[in-house]
């Protein structure tokens, strides 16, 4: 049975385009950052051999989902939903803690973050509301309450652990509403309560925050008195721990000042001082492929900042080729939502490419030094689990809605005679 390549890699060819650039600039850089896992598993290929497993299942999960016609999304709305739900439920009562944050459930072997999901399914409903509620004039006023009813649950119970995260899908779904035409009055009613919730949010974290580090501080004298171990400590509940993190970042960025480089406290703010070491080893040019220094010292180099590993081998040139790659990746998805005939993909189709690349600008931004550090990978590029695969999957959502759209332009010339 013969198979052509065309058959498989079917829908827009310049999206596939960027998914193998960004696949191949992963396999590469990611290879090259996972030094520190390399030497901990004494698995030279170990590492990279997974991720790479991981991006292979992730393209054969995009060409399955591109083969799904679009309609067929917006039957699976009530199971995603529900499956959202009683997943952040979990990972916030029994998540794994990674990095003093528990955002990861295992299930049947597989390590994976349950916001991953919710982010997506937060798009596809937000897409059929507004395609549903459509009128001449734009959308009606009720679509903006039936939004917030079903998003804005979602995303506090993904802000308890990541906040980050929670403010990015929020900024998407805001996008996503102005574009779907929602009222100017609701939008700017949104922004008003936002800045005041952004003003109450932060005294919080900075009254709790406070007051966490100070029982930190007095809980460790007692246990030292009494001579306790580590584990015998006092925790708070799961969800305030975060919030000396939160104070601690926002003090930081706030706070900063130059400091003369023989001042700088390396082991204090390691990540920041060996992202800016990485950018200036680049000397524009980059070191090449595999050159990277800064790899060996900066935590999570194959991951939250990848890009600057990025920098540093493949210098500005690279650095640019993959901030064009995913603006091509929205241009292209604006070019599809243009030829749908439908509402519900257009809206469906921006809402995962906003998602991605709003996604990845700010990793980019935290890595330069620009936004405060958080958890952000870089999508498509840094090392991950499922998220690689989910990614990939929003790219085969994105591929399917292109398909149809393709047909629609094709046989656009044939309805107009």
């Amino acid at each position: 049975m013969n198979i052509k390549i065309g058959n498989l890699f079917k829908g827009d060819k310049v999206i596939w385009m960027v998914l193998l650039f960004l696949c191949i600039i992963s396999i590469v850089e990611v290879f090259s950052a996972s030094s520190s896992l390399t030497y901990k598993s004494q698995d030279y290929l170990g590492p990279i051999l997974g991720h790479s497993w991981k991006i292979f299942m992730g393209v054969v999960v995009a060409i399955v989902i591109l083969n799904i016609p679009c309609r067929f999304f917006k039957l699976m709305t009530p199971a995603l939903l529900l499956v959202s739900v009683v997943m952040l439920l979990w990972v916030l009562l029994f998540g794994e803690k990674t990095n003093d944050a528990g955002r990861w459930i295992s299930l049947f072997g597989l390590k994976f973050q349950p916001s991953e999901i919710a982010k997506g399914t937060m798009v596809l409903v937000t897409a059929q509301i507004l395609s549903a509620m459509q009128r001449e004039d734009g959308a009606d006023k009720r679509a903006f309450k039936f939004i917030l009813m079903v998003v804005v649950p979602l995303v506090i119970l993904i802000g308890l652990e990541n906040l980050s995260t929670a403010a990015l899908i929020m900024l998407v779904i805001f996008l996503m509403m102005f574009i779907g035409r929602v009222p100017m009055v609701q939008l700017g009613k949104l922004m008003a309560a936002g800045a005041l919730l952004i003003v109450l949010f932060v005294g919080t974290i900075y009254m709790v925050g406070s007051m966490e580090n100070d029982n930190t501080a007095e809980t460790q004298t007692e246990s030292i008195a009494n001579g306790q171990t580590e584990k015998s400590k006092k925790k708070s509940p799961s969800f305030l721990h975060r919030f000396a993190t939160w104070k601690g970042r926002i003090d930081k960025k706030l706070n900063s000042k130059y400091v003369a480089p023989q001042d700088y406290d390396l082991d204090k703010d390691a990540q920041v001082a060996h992202a800016n070491i990485a950018i200036v080893n680049s000397n524009i040019i980059g070191k090449g492929p595999g050159q990277s220094v800064e790899r060996d010292f900066l935590p999570q180099a194959f991951s939250d900042f990848i890009f600057v590993i990025i920098i540093e081998e493949l210098g500005i040139i690279g650095a640019t080729i993959v901030v064009f790659l995913y603006i091509v990746l929205l241009f292209r998805a604006a070019r599809i939502a243009s030829r749908c005939d439908n509402n519900f993909p257009a809206f469906l189709v921006l809402g995962l490419a906003l998602m991605l690349v709003i996604q990845a600008s700010f990793n980019m931004l935290v890595a330069v030094g620009i936004a405060p550090v958080t958890g952000q990978p870089l999508p498509l590029i840094s090392r991950g689990g499922t998220s690689t695969i989910i990614n990939c999957a929003y790219i085969g959502a994105i591929l399917s809605v292109s398909r149809s759209a393709k047909k629609r332009s094709q046989n656009m010339p044939i309805k107009e005679i």
